[in-house]
């Protein structure tokens, strides 16, 4: 069940071009909150809140973590928001990440992607490998977060300025060559997730995506979010919003 509360912003970091890294206490948010959802987050001046993924969840410490990427003015506007100051959130929203006990996940983040990626990592640790996709290394994001959880890290650059040079595709193609996996998540552009499909597909391993899609209401009141679906072997349209954004990769229509 979804919360609204005006949450004391603790900390505010600049960690790339553009990427904002804040966290926030809400003990009661979070310890209802999972891997995978999301919140929607007000912005003084506009009507809609803007949809944000929960990047981290420290229930002991009783606090949330948002890393999200100045996209327009409404996140440009709370760019400027501050520690010391509240910061009004809606939130768990969403299914989040299923969790396999005891197996080992690869987990394949793209761009702005990588935030998601995060708190599911945190639980397998040194169970899980991590693909991160950015365009170039300046661009890069959490990889010290992802170390300090244990994870084994692959970092792909467009450009090969850090890590491999290429796709994450074409990364996750390798690692699963090398060590099948339990299953598979990702974040990302459409086109990444579908590829990541294909090849959790190819190799028989369940793998879940969590979508991007433009929200209004983030409760599933309006048909602002809706994609194509497939269930029980009939096309629909599903709510991002609610019955996402973590979706089954063999559910998810990825063309059209």
């Amino acid at each position: 069940m979804y919360m609204q509360s005006s949450c004391p912003v603790l900390e505010k970091r600049a960690i790339a071009r553009g990427i904002f890294d804040y966290k926030v206490f809400c003990p009661e948010i979070a310890a209802a909150s999972v891997p995978g959802q999301f919140a929607q987050i007000a912005v003084e001046g506009f009507f809609l809140r803007r949809p944000v993924s929960i990047c981290e969840i420290d229930k002991d410490r009783g606090t949330l973590r948002f890393v999200f990427e100045v996209r327009g003015k409404g996140t440009e506007k709370l760019s400027h928001l501050n520690s010391g100051e509240v910061m009004d959130i809606i939130a768990p929203l969403g299914k989040g990440f299923r969790v396999i006990e005891g197996g080992a996940a690869v987990c394949v983040g793209g761009g702005i992607g990588v935030p998601p990626m995060l708190g599911i990592s945190q639980i397998y640790s040194s169970k899980a490998r991590v693909i991160s996709g950015f365009r170039t290394a300046a661009a890069a994001i959490l990889q010290d977060d992802l170390k300090k959880a244990g994870c084994q890290t692959i970092l792909c650059t467009d450009d090969g300025t850090a890590g491999i040079r290429g796709f994450v595709t074409d990364a996750l193609r390798t690692e699963l060559q090398s060590k099948k996996a339990d299953i598979i998540y990702a974040c990302g552009p459409l086109p990444m997730l579908k590829g990541v499909a294909a090849a959790a597909q190819e190799y028989d391993i369940p793998c879940e995506v969590s979508l991007e899609q433009r929200m209004a209401c983030g409760v599933g009141a309006c048909l602002g979010c809706v994609c194509r679906t497939v269930k029980d072997g009939s096309e629909i349209f599903s709510h991002v919003c609610k019955d996402g954004p973590v979706f089954d990769s063999r559910e998810v229509i990825f063309d059209g």
